[in-house]
Parts: C-alpha cells; sequence; structure tokens
C-alpha cells in the first residue's frame, strides 16, 4: 500500500537522479529534458485546475508570458536575471488573484472565453511597452554574460526545482481541506455551497496556484529560449498543449498530466519533423481520447486494477473468506 511517506521519499529520489543528470548528459538531453519539465509543470497546473475546481480555462498563457514579461522589466530596472525570473513569476500570481474577484464569478462556457479575453487583452498591453517592441519582442540580454553550459545547466535546474515544488503544493493542497472542498466544487458547487463550501475564496487558492505555476514555465522558458516574443509566449497554443495532455492522460489524478506530457514529448520528439501531419495527428488523438476514453491513460489503469482487486476479492458470503471463518472458543 502507497503512503505518503513512500511517495516523498520515492519523489526525493527522483528528484535527486534528476538534479544529478547534468553531471553525465550532454546538451541536447538537458535542453530537451528542460521543455519536458515545462510541460510537465503545465499539465499539472491545468489538470489541477480543472480536475480539482472544475475550472476550464483557455487563458493560462496569459501568466506564462506575464512571468516572462515581469522578469524582463525587473532585469531592465537593474535586478540580477535568475533572482527576477522567480520575482516575475510571483508577480503574475498577484495579477491572477486581482482577475479572480472578476473572473470566478463566471461559470463554465463564460469563464473558459473570458480567462482567453483577459489573455489577449494582457498580451496586446505588454506589446505597447517600448521594451518589448511589439512584435518585434526582446531578449533577456543579461542571460547572454552567462557561459552557456552553465546557463543551460541552471535553466535546467530552475525547471526542474520548479516542476518539484509544484508538484509537491499540488499533493499538499490535495490531501488538505482545501482540496476536499475544491473537489466537491468540481463535482457539483451549487451542492457544495449549500453544505457550506466557500466557494470563491476556494477556487481562488487554485486558480491563483496554478497561475503561478504556469508563470514559472514560462520564465523556465525565457531562462532556455532567452527570447521573448509576444505572439509565442502568450499564444494560446500553450492552453492547447495543456488540454491535450490532460486529455490523454488523464483529468483526476496528480499523475494523469504527467503521463500526457510524456505523451506529447515522445510525440514532438518521433513526429514533430511531419510539420501539419504531426499537429493533425495530435489533434485526432486528442479527440480519439476525448470521445472514446475521457477518463485518460491513468483512469483507464486505475479501472483495470480497481476490477482486478474486486475479482480477487472473496465474493460475498464466502464461507471460506477470513472474515466469515469462525473462531473456535477457548471456553468450555
Amino acid at each position: 500500500m502507497t503512503t505518503p511517506r513512500t511517495v516523498l521519499g520515492g519523489g526525493a529520489a527522483v528528484l535527486l537522479l534528476a538534479a544529478l543528470l547534468p553531471l553525465v548528459a550532454g546538451a541536447s538531453v538537458i535542453d530537451k529534458l528542460t521543455g519536458l519539465f515545462i510541460l510537465m509543470l503545465l499539465a499539472a497546473m491545468w489538470g489541477l485546475m480543472a480536475g480539482q475546481a472544475g475550472l476550464v480555462s483557455v487563458g493560462q498563457q496569459a501568466f506564462f508570458g506575464l512571468g516572462g514579461y515581469f522578469a524582463l522589466r525587473l532585469v531592465d530596472g537593474g535586478l540580477p536575471a535568475y533572482p527576477a525570473l522567480l520575482i516575475g513569476a510571483v508577480g503574475a500570481a498577484v495579477v491572477a488573484w486581482g482577475l479572480s474577484f472578476f473572473l470566478l464569478r463566471l461559470k463554465d462556457g463564460e469563464f473558459a472565453i473570458a480567462t482567453w479575453v483577459a489573455a489577449e487583452v494582457i498580451r496586446i498591453l505588454v506589446m505597447l511597452d517600448p521594451l518589448v517592441q511589439g512584435e518585434t519582442g526582446t531578449s533577456l540580454i543579461a542571460l547572454n554574460a552567462v557561459e552557456p553550459t552553465l546557463r543551460r545547466n541552471l535553466g535546467y535546474g530552475f525547471a526542474l526545482v520548479s516542476l518539484a515544488a509544484m508538484l509537491l503544493a499540488v499533493w499538499c493542497l490535495a490531501r488538505s481541506p482545501v482540496g476536499a472542498a475544491s473537489r466537491a466544487l468540481g463535482d457539483d458547487d451549487e451542492a457544495a455551497a449549500s453544505v457550506g463550501v466557500r466557494v470563491l475564496p476556494t477556487r481562488r487558492v487554485v486558480y491563483v496556484l496554478a497561475a503561478f505555476g504556469c508563470a514559472l514555465a514560462g520564465v523556465a522558458w525565457l531562462a532556455s529560449a532567452i527570447t521573448f516574443l509576444p505572439r509565442t509566449n502568450f499564444g494560446v497554443q500553450w492552453s492547447v498543449l495543456m488540454l491535450f495532455m490532460v486529455l490523454v492522460g488523464g483529468l483526476r489524478s496528480l499523475a494523469g498530466p504527467i503521463v500526457g506530457a510524456l505523451v506529447l514529448f515522445t510525440l514532438q520528439e518521433s513526429l514533430g519533423d511531419f510539420g501539419v501531419w504531426y499537429l493533425a495527428g495530435v489533434g485526432a488523438l486528442a479527440t480519439l481520447f476525448a470521445l472514446a476514453l475521457p477518463q485518460g491513460l491513468v483512469g483507464l489503469w486505475q479501472q483495470r486494477q480497481a476490477r482486478r482487486a474486486a475479482q480477487a476479492a472473496p465474493p460475498a458470503g464466502d464461507p471460506f473468506s477470513p472474515s466469515l471463518t469462525p473462531t473456535r472458543s477457548n471456553s468450555p
């Protein structure tokens, strides 16, 4: 049986091995793994919102881009690059907290559309900043002063630690009263409210935490790519990728988005050179999962495990079941 101590111990072991990987792996492997960690982080954050609180957003790219933009502004103001990356992500979370007072009052399709509109408005406002230079974009020039191998390893470490920290936060949240309340809201918000669940404050915690995770992914991307292009960093493709990963992996578990990210990463590495055909294949696969396997790969595995456990359990009324076997009395 899996216990919290087992989960934490296994996670710590994986984190340690991943942290030591730059000592033996080449530059190409480190770059690819950095991209994988960013995908995993995005998928976990979208899974947190939709799986925990029933919030289907198509505007999380706003925080992906805002984290990078704030980092650029902070560096331009004289702050060192790497502290600016973290503070930029915090700034994006603050913006999410402010937006939550308006967006979280909307439901279902209205919420989804409003998040996309908010993301587009933020993108346009960022493009008006002379530092960004409109569609031309800009670069985090301060990182060019860092030796390339060190910069690559620092970017890898930043993405790895961000992923580990946010997965731990989501895991702890799921085991907390706030997590239980958010799951109740995801199932039926009106029923949850009728039994005393505070709807807006609970959803605000989930929304801001997910925004912070997406902003961490955005600054990790900036640290790796160095360039900042509004149409890329604020592109709706990030939300599309999040949706794909969660659909394929599964919505109702922490492992589901991680598995979905691994599937997407594998498709990108093996079929990405096919261009339009690759995109068509990804779309067809997402449609197939949505229609035929809505629980995702992890959900399917959990269902099979449950069936096996049910088949292995003794039937009710079985005289040979340990729970029904009479015990011998020691009394005369």
